[in-house]
């Protein structure tokens, strides 16, 4: 299994447009910059034909240690979750 850095993703721009990779770093960087502000701000980020990504908030709630079994308060949280489009499930579906 591979996995994508964002090395990789900057020198696939980097090859495929002509960038320079101090370019290619940037402009990585400004669009995750940008996805994370408008998660942080509670804005919806959507990227048609990928998915959504959203923050949801987790009330408190009672968990249990594993280790141990006994009852732990889990603090309320937000998270960021990511939903795929029904055009990416269904090509990622077919390989």
């Amino acid at each position: 299994m591979a996995t994508i850095t964002r090395n990789d993703l900057a020198m696939r721009l980097r090859d495929k447009f002509g960038l320079t990779a101090t370019d290619a770093y940037k402009m990585i960087d400004i669009i995750f910059d940008e996805i994370g502000e408008s998660l942080t701000n509670g804005e919806d980020v959507k990227f048609s034909g990928f998915g959504t990504f959203k923050i949801l908030t987790k009330s408190a709630r009672i968990g249990r240690n594993p280790k141990t079994g006994v009852p732990a308060v889990i603090s309320a949280r937000r998270v960021a979750t990511f939903r795929p489009s029904t055009e990416f499930r269904q090509r990622v579906g077919n390989k």
